[in-house]
């Protein structure tokens, strides 16, 4: 073998400068950074550099050949060509992963099975037996990355991502954690590095596991992720060279004994105790005990360091994944702003899913990047604290604001859209019109007069659009609904901005409403024209129907529209469910489950939901269907508080649905809400008010969301997953969407 070869290091969106630093940093050669990662090349100890010092590539692939892909059996015919036996021992194991489609090979895991039988067949003519497959921990990985008519064919050196640094203990985490290769992007992008070379300390004021804090040491203390994990895997492939293998442990603990002597401060804290012990275990497991300053602290109540150097604070706070549940979150980033005013000279970095939030800090920004995470894109900000960076402009703490109020900031208009630069939206006009014409078909045959037209579909136009039909006193009238994902930080501002105006432009051709009747929400600070805030200026509602029941959203107030259209298949389940039933509707919303049910002849239904503005909104679409509120209850309270009185009285329920928020810090709540943390006491709390032989269907949208099994079975609750059930035909390209589960007493 020719010890010349090709890599690529993918990486997340946005930080494929950085990860291109990093890499020329590790003396590597022809590094050019592409679309999610960064092409590299040299000797197989260069590879093997990457895979060991990388704090930012997902992965590193070594590019074996580009094949024709043009049909299954033409890419058959070209991976059984290549020579497998350099790489791997005819009794050995492999997997394969497979990316991205085309005409003939339109499904990853078909092309997967492809390439390995190409592989296995290979090995049995020349050595009479083949290898078998093992998905978990493979010999050696085989990544095939099909784009067009061709394919990459790469071994994937590490066997496994590259964000298992090896110090979590599977299965034992917080919500939601944040990949350990996103964190060592964020605390480089907050100028750690620099900050770490002058002595400042590192904080972190909701720590969670401690990832940040973690990946903060490990850069300032110059120790190298493989020696958390030595990807032993790698020293299967038959490639691998192990003098250079051990050379590179050796200069690491070398450097790692000098790094940790001259280790800044490194604090981080949380109010949960059960993140504190897991955020514990963590920091031992990455050698760095008694590194690592951790508290149990509430937000409220943390300090910084007295005296040194100006350092960073660097945190993550929790998340609403609903655009609805979002509006809870400004209240947890006034606190933080309070503890951090007069701080002269420090920075601070917080991650977000949204630049709304991040202003509602009433800080001057010095930039923002936007870096692709497993929640679809993380927000990094970064400000300068003190007195002289304190911004004029506030906002107010709820984001029940239309969006020519939210667009109102201190920062710079983008350019009108005369001066932004041209875009060519035919790809989009197509992909629309195709998914309208074909969708739209479906939802005529299947009644449904509110579903998704188009999810970012193409990633260029990183838009959701929705079609509204109207019903009843607004029948003949229809609307759409557009939510712009936020562009990756490499997409160049005025070029975001001038594909959704050519998207916003089209629309109403393509889809044959009135220009007046599409309505944009942007899912990052608006900075657009005027035309988009324009669209939101004014209060604007409609009546639809969903199966033959009628419901009032709005396109204007809020951030969501009073409709969940993933949850339709759900709530109709509910109301096939709910006949002679007591139907109990929490965090309700609209009430739209409600409806359902009561439709569904429920004997009677109580909706509980802490907003006083959502419980209203649930009586409204009670009485558009002309049902009587004698047999329907409302109640605005806390869920938990409300369920601990119920068990009191002795209230039974039949059916109940709880589809509650990922995050909430409502100040008419005690403490906070995370789904995942909490879940658990909820359903227990919720079988208390469980009549014999009754029913919970609990659903939520986070992606990561891992139910608590155990602890229901010791409650004697059995949890069935539904989730493919309650996914609707237009959300099948995102399955994800949310989760649901069936759970019922064993």
């Amino acid at each position: 073998m020719s010890d010349a070869r090709r890599y690529f290091a993918p990486c997340p969106a946005g930080i494929e400068s950085l990860l291109a630093d990093e890499l020329r940093a590790l003396g590597l050669r022809g590094v050019r950074p592409q679309r999610s990662g960064v092409l590299f090349t040299g000797r197989t100890a260069d590879g093997l550099k990457a895979l060991f010092w990388t704090r930012l590539a997902s992965r590193v692939l070594l590019t074996l050949a580009e094949v024709d892909a043009s049909s299954a059996d033409a890419l058959y015919d070209a991976v059984k060509e290549l020579p497998w036996e350099e790489h791997l021992r005819a009794g050995g194991t492999i997997a394969v992963d497979a990316s991205g489609v085309n005409d003939e090979l339109r499904n990853t895991q078909f092309t997967a099975v492809k390439v390995k039988d190409a592989i296995a067949d290979r090995f049995r003519e020349k050595f009479g037996r083949r290898p078998s497959v093992d998905v978990s921990s493979p010999d050696v990985r085989v990544n095939v990355a099909l784009r067009a008519t061709k394919a990459t064919i790469s071994i994937d050196l590490a066997g496994e991502p590259l964000h298992r640094r090896g110090y979590r203990t599977p299965g034992v985490q917080v919500a939601a954690p944040m990949k350990e290769t996103l964190a060592a992007a964020v605390v480089a992008l907050a100028g750690w590095p620099k900050v770490a070379a002058a002595g400042g300390a590192f904080v972190d004021p909701m720590c969670g596991s401690g990832t940040l804090a973690i990946e903060a040491a490990l850069a300032a203390a110059d120790i190298a992720p493989g020696l958390l994990n030595p990807r032993r895997s790698v020293e299967r492939w038959l490639g691998f060279d192990r003098g250079a293998w051990d050379r590179l442990i050796d200069q690491a603990h070398e450097r790692r004994e000098a790094g940790l002597a001259k280790l800044p401060p490194i604090l981080a804290s949380d109010g949960d105790p059960k993140a504190i012990e897991i955020a514990r275990t963590c920091i031992r497991r990455a050698g760095l005990e008694g590194r690592i300053t951790l508290e149990l602290r509430e937000l409220a109540s943390f300090d910084l360091p007295k005296g040194g150097a100006p350092g960073l604070v660097c945190t993550n706070p929790p998340w609403g994944e609903r655009l609805s549940e979002r509006s809870e979150l400004p209240a947890l980033y006034d606190v933080l702003a309070a503890r951090l005013r007069g701080a002269e000279g420090w920075r601070l970095a917080v991650v977000s899913p949204d630049p709304d939030l991040a202003e509602g800090l009433h800080l001057a920004q010095k930039r923002t990047v936007s870096v692709g995470s497993g929640k679809g894109v993380a927000t990094v900000t970064m400000f300068e604290i003190g007195a002289k960076a304190v911004a004029v402009k506030s906002e107010p703490k709820r984001r029940e604001r239309n969006d020519r109020d939210r667009g109102a900031s201190a920062a710079p208009a983008r350019k009108a859209p005369a001066d932004l630069p041209a875009v060519d939206a035919t790809d989009f006009v197509n992909r629309l019109g195709k998914m309208s014409k074909h969708l739209g078909k479906w939802a005529r045959k299947a009644g449904v007069g509110c579903y998704r037209v188009y999810d970012a579909d193409l990633p260029e136009f990183a838009l959701a659009i929705d079609m509204y039909a109207g019903d009843g006193p607004d029948e003949g009238k229809r609307w759409v609904y557009v939510a712009e994902y936020a562009a990756p930080g490499h997409i160049d501002e005025d070029k975001a901005a001038a594909r959704l105006e050519a998207a916003v432009a089209a629309i109403p051709e393509v889809l044959g409403v009135p220009a007046e009747a599409v309505f944009v929400k942007r899912r990052e600070r608006q900075r657009g024209s005027a035309q988009y805030d324009k669209l939101s200026a004014c209060h604007v509602t409609g009546v639809v129907s969903e199966s033959g029941l009628l419901f009032e959203v709005n396109f204007t107030d809020y951030l969501d529209t009073g409709l969940f259209l993933d949850h339709r298949d759900t709530r109709g389940w509910l109301g096939e469910l709910a006949s002679g039933k007591r139907f109990l509707n929490l965090f309700a919303y609209t009430g739209t489950a409600t409806v359902h049910a009561a439709a569904g002849k429920a004997a009677n239904t109580t909706t509980v939901d802490l907003s006083a503005t959502y419980v209203s909104w649930a009586r409204r679409n009670l009485a558009l269907n002309g049902i009587a509120d004698t047999k329907h209850e409302f109640v605005q309270a806390d869920t938990i508080t409300w369920l601990e009185q119920a068990a009191a009285e002795g209230r039974e329920f039949d059916l109940v649905f709880c589809d509650p928020p990922t995050f909430s810090n409502s100040k008419r709540m005690d403490g906070t809400w995370d789904v995942q943390r909490d879940h658990a006491g909820l359903l227990l709390a919720i079988e208390r008010v469980l009549a014999p032989g009754g029913q919970i269907v609990f659903s939520n949208n986070r992606r990561s969301f891992k139910l608590d099994a155990d602890a229901l079975a010791g409650a004697g609750l059995v949890a069935t997953d539904v989730t493919g059930r309650t996914i609707p035909k237009d959300f099948e390209r995102r399955p994800n969407v949310h989760n649901c589960w069936s759970i019922e007493r064993g």
